[in-house]
């Protein structure tokens, strides 16, 4: 059996499996259409982010058909397979499955959901949302679609976030600067360039958000900073350029418009983001959480504390980390136990009291794991998980088909162990011929 993981599986799957059709009233929204069907719509939109492995999102999918055929011609209900199309997902932010987010009056600033995940629930939320929608355009505060036609005929949006740059301020805020810029240069007369300004400044304000100011959207008028312009050659506008921390500046040649350029700024952001997080396996929801929301889940069980002091442990750790690190755009999750903690995990893992340390990976929809065969080092898994990226790798189901109880433990507070304390038995003042000999 092959170990099938990444885009080619997902899309055979996702054929088959999607878990919305075109007879069910919530609406498929993907890159081609998100923008005009939401972006560009004056309804009140109830958008789910789901992936079809997710478990979590299975059991949503009846009450979301139920809540959308409820709110037909009131409140638009939408899907996004965030799976395979992970570029619209990462433009809002989507890090778990489902992910249900509320574009209301200011469709750039979309609000996330946090209510049940019931049809009454989702209803409920729906029509507050609009509630507060209509009021506001009672108010005229509306700061849906409308305005921001409004200020693309007036040559320009709300341009808060975009950064100017002049041949004075560009190599103090940029050349020597930790964050990723994404730079326009352009002329005020070009009209491609005013094309460009109202999706420029919506992608700076969403990117601000997601990036929490890590990657930064400017914009250098080359005719009069023509310092800048000759410098970096800039023969034609508008150009965009992409400058990071000790590399030479390269071109950008996506599209224009914001979810383009949204896409790339985090595609960006994700190269430069710190790893997952590798969570100690201390309770059946860090478990579950954990390989619910992924596609694959990376479980490592590493020897007992009293085998290898913290200093090893720490070792099998920072391999951890390192591949953490290098597989991070797989948006994997990463789990540890100690030997013997979770020792029904072990056994329907085929590892079970020995070879530790030991690695697994796990496809939770699928239930079928792959272990680690090679060394517990950064060549060794580096090799395991390069298999398993591309398809390849054997695989087994995981025993009895299904996660087995976990154990609550203590986390591992980073110390040596220590072996138990026996209490010394005295047995000085003890008289045997005392004791009844049908007893010995």
């Amino acid at each position: 059996l092959l170990f099938v993981v990444g885009t080619v599986s997902c899309t055979l799957f996702l054929a088959v499996n999607g878990l919305y059709s075109a007879s069910d009233d919530v609406i498929e929204l993907t890159p081609t259409n998100f923008n005009k069907e939401v972006i560009q719509s004056e309804s009140l939109w109830l958008v789910e982010f789901y992936a079809p492995w997710c478990g979590h999102c299975q059991r949503l999918t009846p009450e979301w058909k139920k809540a959308a055929t409820a709110l037909k011609g009131v409140v638009k209900v939408g899907a996004v397979d965030a799976d395979k199309h992970q570029s619209l997902g990462g433009q809002y932010g989507v890090r778990g499955f489902p992910t249900i987010k509320i574009f209301g009056a200011n469709k750039n600033k979309a609000e996330d959901y946090q209510g049940g995940r019931t049809s009454d629930a989702i209803v409920d939320a729906a029509l507050n949302a609009l509630r507060s929608l209509v009021k506001e355009r009672l108010s005229g505060r509306s700061g849906g679609y409308s305005s921001g036609k409004q200020s693309r005929q007036s040559g320009g949006g709300d341009k808060k976030d975009v950064i100017e740059l002049t041949d004075d301020s560009f190599d103090k805020n940029v050349i020597n600067s930790d964050d990723v810029w994404m730079v326009e240069f352009y002329a005020p007369w070009c009209g491609h360039c005013k094309n460009l300004e109202p999706e420029w400044a919506a992608a700076a304000t969403e990117v601000k958000d997601q990036t929490k100011g890590k990657v930064k959207l400017a914009a250098v008028d080359a005719t009069v900073n023509q310092m800048l312009a000759s410098r970096y050659g800039i023969r034609g506008f508008p150009t965009i350029k992409i400058f990071q921390k000790g590399e030479d500046p390269v071109d950008y040649d996506g599209g224009r418009t914001r979810s383009d350029i949204i896409a790339r700024a985090l595609d960006l952001f994700s190269d430069n983001a710190p790893p997952p997080e590798l969570l100690e396996i201390i309770s059946e929801d860090v478990l579950k959480s954990t390989c619910d929301a992924h596609q694959l889940c990376i479980i490592s069980v590493l020897p007992h504390i009293l085998d290898t002091g913290a200093s090893g442990r720490n070792s099998y750790l920072d391999v951890m980390l390192k591949m953490a690190e290098k597989y991070k755009k797989k948006m994997w999750g990463w789990l540890w136990t100690e030997a013997g903690a979770q020792s029904d995990l072990e056994s329907s893992l085929g590892i079970g009291g020995f070879g530790y340390p030991a690695m697994a990976a796990v496809n939770a929809r699928k239930m079928k794991f792959a272990l680690l065969k090679g060394s517990f080092s950064e060549q060794g898994i580096n090799e395991f998980l390069r298999e398993l990226s591309v398809g390849r790798g054997s695989t087994a189901p995981v025993g009895g088909g299904a996660f087995p109880k976990i154990h609550s433990v203590e986390p591992w507070d980073g110390k040596d162990g220590e072996l138990p304390v026996e209490d010394d038995i005295d047995l000085s003042d003890v008289d045997l011929d005392d004791w009844d000999k049908d007893e010995l």
